[in-house]
């Protein structure tokens, strides 16, 4: 009969232990504290595997890649986290200040149940090539365009009690300069608990380099600085597309 020889108790755990230790350490160097960065690899794998797009929204995307000013248009996985952010909050009522050729609306307008929004914007043409695909969508009967400047527009819902108070979710994407104006027109037509979204707010990382002192890097800079420090709202800014920024009206705000 031959014996087999045992390991000693304090080998075993030592390689046990090793063992641990080493997938531990693989483990970590797969795990982050900080937000990743994205290559143009990786992005295409995060659409391709997570993004549901309807036929029209791509031809839509399509058809705006091809103007002059496509960078306009935001990207399609930061429209699919608005309509599930829509979802969550179960809104009816929105307002969006800057529509361009209207893929956000779009994708909010097909995320919604049943509600309204309110799409405002001082380009015709650009509203045409929306109202095209919106029609085509069959959400057209739910969206609201208004063509002109957009802080009179806003101006003019003050008084309405139709509007004040009963807006569930807005989306800044217009003239940055005007950020903070547009912040405080809708932050008063939206009822407590209801979201306000900023878009670019990283604005091609130039809000982080004081050498850019343009108006808009400027403007940028104080609606960040400015919504850390307004106790009327809950914020978190992602990293989804040109930076967004989610303000949530607090329910004593």
């Amino acid at each position: 009969m031959i014996m087999k020889k045992r390991m000693p108790g304090a080998l075993l755990l030592s390689l046990l232990f090793y063992s641990f230790d080493s997938y531990f350490i693989q483990s970590l160097n797969h795990m982050s504290n900080s937000t990743i960065e994205l290559n143009e690899g990786l992005y295409d794998y995060l659409l391709s595997v997570s993004l549901k797009e309807s036929r029209v929204l791509k031809e839509l995307r399509k058809t705006t890649s091809a103007l002059p000013n496509s960078r306009m248009q935001i990207a399609p996985d930061q429209g699919q986290f608005m309509a599930l952010l829509l979802k969550i909050i179960g809104a009816k009522n929105l307002i969006e200040v800057g529509t361009y050729t209207g893929y956000s609306t779009l994708v909010c307008a097909q995320a919604l149940e049943e509600g309204k929004i309110i799409a405002i914007d001082r380009d015709e043409v650009s509203a045409q090539v929306a109202q095209k695909y919106w029609k085509d969508a069959e959400v057209d009967n739910l969206i609201d365009l208004r063509i002109g400047e957009a802080g009179a527009i806003l101006e003019e819902m003050q008084d309405d009690p139709d509007i004040k108070g009963s807006i569930d979710f807005v989306f800044i994407d217009a003239d940055k300069s005007n950020y903070l104006n547009y912040y405080e027109l809708t932050l008063n037509l939206l009822r407590k608990n209801g979201i306000i979204l900023f878009d670019n707010v990283l604005w091609d990382g130039t809000v982080a380099d004081h050498s850019f002192q343009d108006e808009d890097t400027v403007a940028l800079r104080k609606l960040n600085e400015f919504l850390l420090q307004d106790d009327r709202v809950d914020i978190s800014m992602i990293a989804i597309g040109d930076g967004l920024t989610i303000a949530r009206k607090k329910l004593d705000g």
